[in-house]
């Protein structure tokens, strides 16, 4: 490889946050503390006001969040078919269902028509995912939960900063979990955040963040539930503070390098392009679709391939309906026609703002290199 490797995503910790994190490490509190404080304040402030909390990862706070809402055995939860398996795990760690839908073939969202014929009277919720920082249709899914008495928990794991009609994702609506890990558009390494109105929902969460405790007078203090601990610390905060300062910019330059790839391949046959979307989408991962039987080879050969030429190439995701744990639910590819192919034919290209246009070349010029070689 003569070229430099280009990673499918690659997180950008500059020097100016080293200096800062240097200083908390400096300070003697490197827990939670001040910089916890502030980024939740500075958070909530860009999401307009919106009430939240930090946690030292998305996969615990949204477990948390069922079990604080009380849905456990006998209960089901709505899930797309195509996202990261954390959406079902959680839902099986509280010992509800997870009963998965299709979703569209070029956004990879579910939406309120599909989730309408999957409820049943064990319903209690439904999960979103804005794939890639697409948001869903959010306004009839709501409209659709509303009238069934089921709670949305939005996983907007991807859709930091993303708008929908305008309206920043977790700014409105009932429930929505980020995610802040190392390839995420906004990283605090690992943690995440949880933005409601819902005051009983998060006085729920900030106790189960923290072993349950309740501070009483004189120092002392209490438990008043058996819970785990997801405190973020003050170093994770201070990156998580300069990356928000940064977001809406670096969003900005994950949009044009994703409008390039669209100009870069026109409208490619045997290959799906993800839905364009608009100036709300955030870009966190640019997938494509390819009918790799058409062109005589598999997705193995062609990462190897791209591989070679100094291009990192991901997969994202294997459809929940094949994963091992869901085995004892007896799903069949036939109910999930566009999750089945998606997750057969998704290679992801890389995007992150630090790429040049021509790195956006010269991935659609190897990828059409090695298709029809």
């Amino acid at each position: 490889m003569s070229a430099e490797f280009l990673p499918f995503a690659r997180p950008l910790i500059g020097a100016e946050t080293r200096r800062a994190v240097d200083e908390v490490l400096s300070s003697g509190w490197i827990t939670s503390g001040p910089q916890v404080e502030a980024f939740e304040s500075e958070l909530s402030a860009y999401l307009g006001g919106r009430p939240l909390l930090s946690y030292s990862h998305a996969t615990g706070l949204i477990e948390e969040a069922l079990r604080a809402l009380e849905i456990g055995p006998g209960d089901e939860v709505i899930v797309p078919d195509m996202t990261f398996a954390a959406g079902v795990n959680v839902v099986l760690r509280v010992g509800a269902t997870p009963v998965p839908v299709d979703v569209d073939l070029r956004s990879r969202n579910l939406d309120a028509a599909t989730v309408e014929r999957a409820i049943t009277r064990r319903t209690r919720a439904v999960m979103p995912v804005h794939f890639a920082g697409l948001p869903v249709a959010l306004d009839p899914l709501h409209e659709l939960c509303k009238a069934r008495g089921l709670r949305v928990i939005e996983d907007a794991a991807h859709a930091i900063g993303s708008r929908y009609r305008g309206r920043l994702i977790g700014s409105f609506g009932d429930v929505a979990c980020f995610s802040f890990h190392a390839n995420k558009n906004l990283t605090t390494i690992e943690g995440g955040a949880v933005a409601t109105a819902d005051e009983a929902l998060l006085e729920a969460l900030r106790l189960r963040r923290f072993h349950g405790q309740e501070k009483l007078a004189g120092g002392s203090y209490d438990i008043v539930l058996p819970a785990n601990k997801f405190n973020l610390t003050d170093v994770a905060a201070r990156i998580g503070r300069d990356q928000l300062a940064s977001l809406d910019e670096r969003n900005s330059r994950r949009r044009q390098l994703a409008w390039g790839y669209f100009e870069a391949f026109g409208d490619p046959e045997h290959i799906v392009l993800p839905a364009r979307g608009d100036e709300g989408h955030a870009w966190h991962m640019f997938a494509v679709c390819i009918d790799f039987e058409h062109f005589g080879t598999d997705r193995k050969t062609f990462r190897e391939a791209m591989h070679e030429r100094g291009i990192g190439v991901g997969v994202h995701y294997p459809p929940l309906h094949l994963l091992t744990v869901c085995r004892e639910f007896n799903l069949l590819d036939g109910d999930f026609p566009n999750a089945t192919r998606i997750g057969n034919e998704t290679v992801t290209l890389p995007l992150f703002p630090e790429m040049r246009d021509t790195d956006v070349e010269r991935v659609a010029a190897a990828l059409r290199e090695v298709l029809h070689a």
